[in-house]
C-alpha cells in the first residue's frame, strides 16, 4: 500500500497559454492528505476553487482540444500536461495558485513542469493512495476511435495512433506506468497538422502556439523544427491520455487506446466514476447512540452499535475498543455457517468479500462508539488496497485489528488487517462517510 504524495516546498512558473495566449503565473504549494489537486483563481476577487476532479470537468465540445476544469463560470483551461505531470509523478494532493485563466504550455509538453516540481521534492503523506481498481471490462467508442480498460494489477497503457499524413502514418507503444520518473513521455510535445492551423485560429485556438511550443506536420516535414524523442506524436497522445485519466484519481488497470482524444477520455472518465461508484456502494449504520461503557464488547452490545442481524452479523465479540483509535474483534469460522452451503461446498473456505464486510464491521463500531460519532450513521464508501494473503476455512478464528486513520465528522478512513493463527491473511483500507442519523 503506497502513502499519498505531495510536494515539500512551494515552486512557481510563468508562461503563456497555448490556446488563449495570455499570460498566466502559477505557484505550487503542498496539499494535506486527501485533499486531492486543485486549482485557486488568485487574479479573481472571489479567488474561486476549482477541484482537478471530473465532476468539474467542462464538456470538451463548449472549450474544443484541450480539457478544461470550472465551476460557477470560473474556468482553468488546457490543465492536460500538467495533470499528466503530476500523474507521472504520483502527486496525489497539491494546491495550484493561478493568476490567469489558462495554464502556460511552456514548450508544448509537461517537461517544465515535472522539472519545475521535481526542483522541490516529493514528499510521502500518512494517509494511503486511494486506487481506483478495474475488475471488469470498460469500454466506449466513438466513430472510428476507441478505449477500453481491463483489469491489471498495474497502471498500463497500449496506444494506437492513425493519421493520414505519411509523417506520422501508424503509430503504436505500450508502457506500463508506475509513478516514477521513467522513460520520457513527459517530454513529448503537442502537434497539429498543417492544413489545421487556418482552421484553429479562425475558431480563436492556438493564440499562444508557435513552432517551437507546437510541432507543425507537414506532409514531408516538421516545420521549423524536428522531433525531440522517438515516436514523439504516439507519446505525446499517452500523455494527453495520462493528464485526463488522472481526473479520476490513480488508476490500476490496462488501458487500449485507438486514437483517442480529448472528448474521448472524459467519457471514460465518466465511465470509470460511475464503475468505482457503483463498486464501493454499500454501508455501516448505527442504530442507537449506545457508547460502551467497557473495552471489551459482547455480541449484545455489539448488536446496540451496529443493525447487523443473523446471519449478516459477522462479529462474535470485540476483544479491545479504544474508540476512535483502535478496535480488536474475532470472527470464529465453523462449519455450521451458512455461506459453505453453497461457497465451494467440498471445500469450504470464507468468501473474500465476507472477510472485508467482516473487517468493516469491526470499523463501523471503531467510529460509531466515539463520543463524537454517536448515533450517526457510517455509510461505507470504498475499500482500498485489498488483499488476500491465504484462505480461511472452518475451524480458525479471524482476528480483525482496525485503526483509525482521518476520521472527522463527515468521513472517516480506517486500516484494516486480518490475521488466523498470527498470520496476516487480508488487508484493506476503508473509506465510510458519517452522516446524521
Amino acid at each position: 500500500m503506497k502513502k499519498q504524495v505531495t510536494i515539500a516546498g512551494k515552486v512557481v512558473l510563468e508562461g503563456v497559454g497555448l490556446h488563449t495566449g495570455k499570460e498566466a503565473k502559477l505557484e505550487f504549494l503542498p496539499a494535506p492528505p486527501n485533499s486531492g489537486i486543485f486549482f485557486l483563481r488568485k487574479d479573481l476577487p472571489d479567488q474561486v476553487m476549482i477541484k482537478a476532479d471530473y465532476y468539474n470537468v467542462v464538456e470538451p465540445h463548449k472549450f474544443p482540444r484541450r480539457t478544461s476544469v470550472g465551476m460557477e463560470g470560473v474556468y482553468v483551461h488546457t490543465i492536460e500536461h500538467l495533470m499528466a505531470a503530476l500523474s507521472i509523478l504520483g502527486i496525489d494532493n497539491l494546491q495550484i495558485n493561478i493568476w490567469g485563466e489558462e495554464i502556460p504550455g511552456m514548450d508544448g509538453s509537461a517537461k517544465a513542469f515535472v522539472e519545475a516540481l521535481e526542483s522541490v521534492g516529493r514528499v510521502e503523506q500518512e494517509a494511503y493512495k486511494r486506487y481506483i481498481t478495474i475488475r471488469e471490462p470498460l469500454w466506449i467508442e466513438e466513430d472510428n476511435s476507441s478505449l477500453t480498460v481491463l483489469p491489471s494489477t498495474d497502471f498500463r497503457i497500449s496506444y494506437t495512433l492513425k493519421y493520414n499524413n505519411p509523417l506520422i502514418n501508424t503509430r503504436y507503444i505500450d508502457l506500463i506506468l508506475d509513478g516514477s520518473l521513467k522513460g520520457d513521455i513527459y517530454k513529448a510535445r503537442t502537434f497539429c497538422l498543417e492544413e489545421e492551423v487556418k482552421s484553429l485560429l479562425e475558431m480563436g485556438l492556438g493564440k499562444g502556439s508557435n513552432y517551437e511550443n507546437t510541432l507543425v506536420v507537414a506532409k514531408d516535414r516538421i516545420i521549423d523544427n524536428e522531433l525531440r524523442i522517438e515516436d514523439e506524436f504516439v507519446k505525446h497522445k499517452v500523455l494527453d491520455l495520462l493528464g485526463d485519466l488522472y481526473l479520476a484519481g490513480p488508476l490500476k488497470g490496462h488501458i487500449i487506446a485507438i486514437k483517442s482524444g480529448h472528448t474521448l477520455n472524459i467519457k471514460l472518465v465518466k465511465k470509470i466514476k460511475e464503475y468505482q461508484r457503483k463498486a464501493t456502494s454499500g454501508g455501516v449504520s448505527s442504530f442507537s447512540s449506545y457508547l460502551p461503557a467497557s473495552r471489551e464488547l459482547s455480541v449484545e452490545e455489539i448488536m446496540k452499535i451496529l443493525p447487523h442481524r443473523y446471519p449478516f452479523l459477522l462479529i462474535d465479540r470485540i476483544l479491545y475498543l479504544d474508540p476512535g483509535k483502535r478496535a480488536v474483534g474475532i470472527k470464529n469460522i465453523t462449519i455450521n455457517d451458512y455461506f459453505f452451503k453453497g461457497h465451494f461446498p467440498n471445500r469450504p473456505v470464507m468468501p473474500g468479500v465476507l472477510i472485508i464486510e467482516a473487517m468493516a464491521q469491526v470499523g463501523g463500531v471503531l467510529m460509531l462508539a466515539s463520543e463524537e460519532n454517536r448515533g450517526k450513521l457510517a455509510y461505507f464508501m470504498a475499500a482500498n488496497g485489498v488483499k488476500f494473503r491465504r484462505t480461511v476455512e472452518p475451524g480458525d478464528q479471524l482476528v480483525i485489528e482496525v485503526v483509525a486513520g482521518k476520521i472527522k465528522s463527515k468521513t472517516g478512513i480506517v486500516y484494516t488487517k486480518a490475521f488466523v493463527d498470527n498470520k496476516l491473511t487480508a488487508e484493506a483500507e476503508l473509506m465510510f462517510t458519517l452522516v446524521e442519523s
